[in-house]
């Protein structure tokens, strides 16, 4: 469980209705299997001990004696483990009859929790059995013992902080109101359902539906234990259709119609975090809960779970495409309502041939068409200096020509010339001076350029460039609307492919193909042989790494340790361990020390769950210490 991570358990055993004995040798296999594969909450459908279809036999003492003592050798069962295991039952109390779940710990019977929303509608007539279940918690006598039975319980374990589990029934997650709701505002981080849920058609995946909503709304993971082979088929099927998730994703989920047991891992840091930072989410109030401890050691749990090596690229490729669709059409709209505001009819972008400038042309074009206006007012300026290459500079060309926009070339190497002799500075001491001396020099001529047609500049920076302060300050850094700001870069390839894969130009299309083909790079050092010389990723470190720690550190709140970890597991067969971690230092030593120029960045479309705009999402002071997120990094 370190690192927040908890491996959870749905089963769903093969029973024979009416037959606890059976039924209940059959759960304690399942205990045993997911204890062995290090499960720490475990949970089985609901009334699994006697099958749900039992009808009016459940009425029958002989059938609650035997359930009893079924449940006693379960309990016996998880002696000696630490998991929390959820079994579900009929119960008698007071001459009614409820239906429950009973919680057990290691050897121990926790507590009772009763079905509150029972049905009597279509196929199901628990009513003719089963009574609802309160909410207020009492003691009631079970084989000597006292033990809580209520709604309003929820178990809380001492590892990982903040696991806190609550529990409910079936039908309860399709009421309006469902338990679960009250407790994730009680502080539950985990929903139990033991549910009896049969098959019709469709029916899956409305259930699946309201998994996935209710973890979302409710910021909780859900296991969900449905019953399965076994039952009676008399007027229903059962599917087992067993489903694990997470804050609206799903982690795991059976195949109906078999028995299968699934298994996931959930993040309860990553619940915990998503709850900080969302202002809405109201702070926990207990006080009308009983509150079970479940002690538990802090174990190092296998990880089953995968974490995407571009957490901001969809895998799938039809939602990928969709997604780029859809960036593109918000970084236009962006665009467009700006130059409406100011009035402007023209824009000015620099273009070097290389990803970032391709891409913000490409959003330039769409906007002026959005607008009705002709493309020939967008000023394509090629500057090239003293490390331009033939390639990029041809590219540059080609793809304003063929998108229909106005290009304008000015060679700077003879301003830089002079302006290098104005303050000093060797031709030949290839060092920072002499990178941002170029930087800034195009600035200077873009919006020089932009005055003298009454345009904007156009920003090509994209975000991951942002984290890293990749950018010379008041140079590049610098625009008059960034349509870039919120795109990492593991994403503008995709987003020019996109383009590229669905534009009807062939000229254009071939274009954007090379300019994806060539080597990320500022183009700032003369060019060996006619090739590029500086290649951004052998001096900051590649940056699907770099894209891969900003997601988890803004967007997840990983510690450094945890994002080591789970880099390790997803690129074992890009990069060695100690390359993760060379990186992973660079990562945070520049994105502390680089916040100052992030802190006066022009307006920009936010387009992700991440952003770094000092009036968004990031509000970070430019001073802040990185000594404790590098300490961690250094003990890795």
């Amino acid at each position: 469980m370190k690192h927040g991570f908890v491996k959870v358990a749905a089963m769903t055993p093969k029973i024979r209705v009416a037959d606890p004995e059976y039924n209940a040798k059959e759960i304690c296999k399942g205990i045993e299997e997911a204890c062995t594969n290090g499960a720490k909450i475990i949970v089985f459908p609901e009334l699994c001990l006697t099958g749900y279809t039992c009808g009016d036999l459940f009425l029958q003492e002989a059938l609650l004696a035997q359930t009893r003592e079924a449940l006693l050798k379960v309990t016996e069962a998880t002696e000696g483990s630490d998991a929390l295991v959820f079994v579900g039952l009929p119960l008698e109390k007071d001459c009614k009859l409820y239906n429950v779940a009973a919680a057990l710990q290691n050897g121990e019977l926790l507590a009772f929790i009763p079905k509150k929303y029972v049905p009597s509608y279509a196929e199901f007539y628990e009513t003719r059995h089963f009574t609802a279940g309160g909410e207020s918690v009492q003691e009631i006598p079970f084989d000597g013992r006292s033990v809580p039975f209520g709604t309003n319980i929820l178990f809380a374990a001492d590892a990982p902080c903040g696991l806190t589990v609550g529990c409910e029934l079936c039908e309860d997650i399709w009421a309006p109101l469902s338990p679960a709701v009250m407790h994730a505002l009680a502080g539950a981080t985990v929903i139990v359902n033991l549910s009896g849920s049969d098959e019709t058609v469709g029916k899956d995946e409305y259930r699946k539906l309201l998994v996935k909503s209710s973890s979302a709304k409710q910021i909780t993971a859900y296991i969900y234990a449905s019953a399965g082979e076994g039952e009676s088929t008399q007027d229903l099927v059962f599917g087992g259709h067993n489903i694990i998730a997470e804050n609206g994703t799903i982690l795991a989920e059976a195949k109906r119609f078999a028995p299968e047991n699934i298994y996931a891992d959930i993040d309860v840091h990553r619940l915990r975090h998503e709850r900080r930072r969302m202002s809405t989410f109201p702070a926990g109030d207990s006080g009308a809960y009983r509150i079970i401890s479940v002690p538990m050691e802090e174990e190092d749990t296998v990880l089953e779970r995968t974490f995407s090596a571009q957490p901001f690229v969809p895998e799938n490729r039809a939602e990928r495409e969709k997604r780029c669709e859809e960036i593109l059409s918000i970084q236009s709209c962006g665009l467009k309502k700006r130059c409406e505001h100011t009035g402007c009819k023209s824009a000015v972008i620099g273009v070097s041939g290389g990803l970032d400038s391709t891409l913000a042309l490409l959003v330039t074009a769409r906007a002026f068409d959005m607008l009705g206006l002709a493309r020939s007012q967008i000023t394509a300026v090629t500057m090239p200096c003293f490390g331009t290459t033939g390639r990029t500079h041809d590219n540059a060309c080609k793809l304003a020509g063929a998108l229909g926009a106005t290009l304008r070339e000015i060679d700077i190497k003879e301003a830089v010339t002079v302006h290098f002799k104005d303050i000093g500075q060797d031709m030949e001491q290839h060092d920072v001076t002499y990178e941002n001396g170029q930087a800034r020099e195009r600035t200077q001529i873009l919006m020089d350029v932009a005055n003298r047609t009454g345009g904007l500049v156009i920003g090509t920076g994209d975000m991951s460039e942002l984290a890293l302060g990749w950018a010379t300050y008041n140079g590049d850094h610098m625009s008059m609307y960034g349509v870039n700001a919120g795109v990492p870069k593991t994403l503008v390839r995709h987003l020019v492919q996109y383009y590229a894969d669905t534009c009807d130009n062939a000229e254009l299309r071939m274009v954007l193909l090379d300019v994806l083909d060539t080597p990320v790079s500022p183009e700032l050092l003369p060019p060996v042989d006619g090739t590029i010389s500086q290649r951004t990723e052998d001096i900051v470190g590649p940056y699907e790494l770099h894209d891969f720690f900003l997601y988890y550190m803004l967007r997840c709140g990983f510690e450094p340790a945890k994002i080591y970890r789970i880099a390790c597991r997803s690129f074992q067969d890009v990069y060695d361990k100690n390359v993760i971690l060379k990186w992973l230092k660079t990562f945070y030593s520049r994105f502390f020390a680089q916040q100052f120029k992030r802190s006066c960045l022009p307006d920009g479309p936010k387009v992700g769950s991440v952003a770094l705009s000092p009036r968004g999402d990031l509000r970070m002071p430019s001073d802040a210490c990185a000594d404790l997120w590098l300490a961690q990094a250094e003990a890795l």
